[in-house]
């Protein structure tokens, strides 16, 4: 198939490394026209990274130059929650990049032609290369395909898209080791020191045994604590830098109306598909009926047992030629299916093929591969003209040799053909890829196969099911309000369903699958506006309220009050347990006396590393650990509040370990987590340093 054939087949492999798959279905959204040009530029802004502005149409670009090649990676067809997670990665991909690009350049760091050559085609090429580049078969190294590819690159006149797509490779690899140089300068600039070593030695072995007694918050009815305003204020102050919010969310609640198919809906479809069964029965022409009637037009092959259907693996592959199965229903359809025939056929072939491109046109291609098929049939050598004819560069190396195959493995007139021919015959047929000359070299195994036909009709909503669930969702819609949502729901006997801090690039929400015309309302409306319209969610008909607006930003306190409550109300009630449990301290001089006083029962604790800081049976107590390994034996501690409750402890002892005696290893150790770690937090730096602005949600 010649370099393009290349490209296309890898390319998505090479896209992914490059960029991260980077799709996502844009949806342009009513963009507010200003009058003058500075906020005409910002019209088309979909974000901002530092000085530099990203453009909608730059960012587009990059969609349509590898939407066709993601796609094929997803079969076609993407849930909004992949569309989703393909959109957050190619913009964290733009992001890091642009990032880098700009700290790259003011250190001057460039990668020389030599370098480059050598990172192409050198002993020890770019990973990217070898995976590019690998023989599935071998798992080794084309390096006759990738001179191939390298010569006809080279070969290639300036403005060939095979030359445009081949320097982007490059340049993507390129760039890929010019970051990896940047972040060797930070990684190799950290150093781990002997004392580092020490202490981080003894966090993980020292061992300390104690006893304490504790004092669970949930001892404490909630209805015997009073929470304050000055408690909400110092604990908000206190832990202000918990509640940065790194990008505006919106919380909202909405009301469904379901229209998915009712029972009679269901009745209907399938009345519908027992009346084609009849005529599936007499149909002399089984492909086109298919191709007429069904849902999905799946392609008539053979198939093995366990590859169809379970309702017809069972009764296929005993049934006589022309026996029609169904209505069954599976995967939300009724379904009917029709044995076209059944014979024993080989589990693998071994094949060769010459391909002929069909860009001169059909005629002209099968015109040439019949003449190489007289010229074989003559004594010519099918190796030698797969050499020189096929556009398959990468079986025409091996005289045209695909190896061997199972079902499935291959398009389906090309399987049709090779499956269903004889050992060293030779077969023309035309696919989508052109025309191939096919030569069966060898087919192994035997069982039985069968053609199945089947025609499909999604179980899906009457117009008359769509109409009640609107009607319903819009006389909802005309007597709500702000003040009135969750009364109205109630008289309209519907479920009101919160969603808390949704981002404006969400696609799926509890719920509700494909929601982006939704989201798009909710970040352009205002705290308490109720939709002005009935939205559209696959079968469900939504009425919506916003009830939240978290700006980017520090959240204020009233924004957290309810997150922060239970916090809050812990530490109110720690008070009062602390108290309680200073007032057993007074006087007593064993752990024991205080448990009795308190109240609470005394436990022991073995065996605790402060790199573990974990209570067994009661979970992470980072400060009671901490404190108590900066105790001293035999000392009754002061009331330390946890995460669980108050706690007094009284160390027993601690067991330390054998000295460090190879520290250099352990320095080892420690830089390498560091340097795993330093990678992730240098791009955080770096994007907060950037102050990146992201309007992704206006276009999307």
């Amino acid at each position: 198939m010649g370099i393009m054939s290349f490209l296309r087949n890898r390319m998505g492999l090479i896209l992914v490394i490059v960029i991260g798959l980077a799709l996502f279905a844009f949806i342009a959204g009513e963009v507010i026209q200003f009058g003058g040009s500075f906020f005409r530029d910002d019209a088309t802004t979909i974000g901002v990274i530092g000085k530099e502005k990203i453009s909608y149409d730059d960012f587009n670009q990059k969609y349509e130059k590898n939407a066709d090649q993601a796609k094929q990676q997803f079969g076609g067809n993407m849930s909004p929650q992949i569309v989703n997670y393909i959109q957050e990665n190619t913009w964290n991909q733009i992001v890091s990049r642009t990032i880098l690009t700009n700290e790259m350049s003011k250190l001057n760091l460039v990668v020389g032609a030599d370098e480059a050559k050598s990172l192409i085609s050198g002993p020890n090429p770019h990973p990217q290369i070898v995976q590019a580049f690998t023989n599935p078969q071998t798992g080794q190294l084309d390096r006759a395909q990738l001179n191939n590819v390298l010569s006809n690159v080279s070969n290639a006149k300036d403005g060939d898209q095979m030359k445009a797509q081949w320097s982007e490779f490059v340049n993507g690899i390129i760039e890929s080791k010019k970051a990896e140089k940047y972040v060797s300068l930070v990684t190799n600039g950290l150093y781990v020191n002997s004392l580092e070593a020490k202490d981080d030695y003894e966090a993980k072995n020292k061992l300390a045994n104690f006893k304490y007694v504790s004092l669970d918050y949930a001892s404490l009815p909630d209805n015997k604590v009073t929470i304050s305003d000055d408690d909400y204020q110092e604990y908000y102050n206190e832990n202000k830098h918990l509640f940065k919010n790194k990008q505006e969310l919106r919380s909202f609640e909405y009301v469904a109306f379901n229209g998915a198919p009712s029972k009679e809906d269901s009745l209907a479809i399938k009345a519908q598909v027992e009346k084609l069964a009849q005529e599936f029965k007499s149909t002399n022409n089984d492909s086109l009926f298919v191709q007429v009637n069904a849902d999905t037009k799946a392609p008539l092959t053979y198939h093995k047992k366990g590859q169809l259907d379970p309702a017809l693996d069972s009764v296929m592959f005993n049934a006589a030629n022309g026996f029609v199965y169904g209505p069954y229903s599976a995967d939300g359809s009724y379904k009917i299916a029709k044995l076209i025939d059944g014979r024993t056929g080989p589990d693998s072939v071994k094949a060769s093929h010459i391909l002929i491109s069909a860009a001169g046109g059909p005629e002209k291609a099968l015109a040439k591969a019949d003449s190489l098929k007289k010229l074989i049939e003559g004594g010519r050598s099918f190796e030698e003209l797969a050499k020189t004819f096929s556009e398959d560069k990468g079986s025409a190396e091996k005289g045209g040799s695909l190896g061997t195959f199972g079902r499935g493995a291959m398009v389906p007139v090309f399987e049709e053909a090779a499956f269903n021919g004889s050992k060293g015959q030779l077969k023309v047929v035309t696919s989508q890829f052109g025309v191939h000359l096919i030569r069966i070299e060898d087919q192994k195994g035997s069982s039985k196969v069968v053609k199945v036909a089947v025609v499909d009709k999604q179980i899906a909503s009457s117009r008359k099911t769509q109409d009640a669930a609107y009607g319903k969702a819009s006389a909802f819609l005309s007597k709500v309000n702000e003040n009135n949502f969750d009364a109205q729901a109630k008289s309209a006997g519907a479920k009101v369903i919160p969603v808390n801090d949704v981002n404006g690039l969400a696609a799926a929400l509890p719920g509700l699958d494909n929601a982006r015309d939704l989201v798009r309302w909710i970040f352009k409306a205002e705290q308490g506006d109720v939709s002005e319209q009935v939205f559209t969610v696959g079968n469900q008909y939504v009425v919506a309220r916003v009830t939240q607006v978290k700006p980017e930003g520090t959240l204020s306190l009233d924004l957290v009050k309810t997150q922060i409550e239970p916090m809050v109300r812990n530490r109110v009630k720690a008070k009062q347990l602390t108290q309680k449990l200073q007032s057993a301290l007074n006087g007593s001089t064993t752990i024991a006396q205080v448990a009795q006083k308190a109240g609470g029962k005394l436990a022991p604790a073995q065996n605790i590393v402060f790199a573990n800081p974990v209570i067994p049976g009661l979970g992470l107590e980072y400060k009671v650990i901490g404190s108590v390994f900066g105790s001293q034996p035999g000392k009754l501690s002061k009331p330390v509040e946890g995460q669980m409750g108050v706690y007094v402890y009284s160390v027993d002892g601690f067991v330390k370990p054998a000295p460090l005696t190879n520290t250099v290893k352990e320095k080892e150790q420690i830089a390498q987590q560091l340097a795993q770690r330093s990678q992730g937090a240098l791009f955080e730096a770096l994007k907060d340093k950037a102050n990146v602005k992201d309007y992704r949600a206006k276009f999307l």
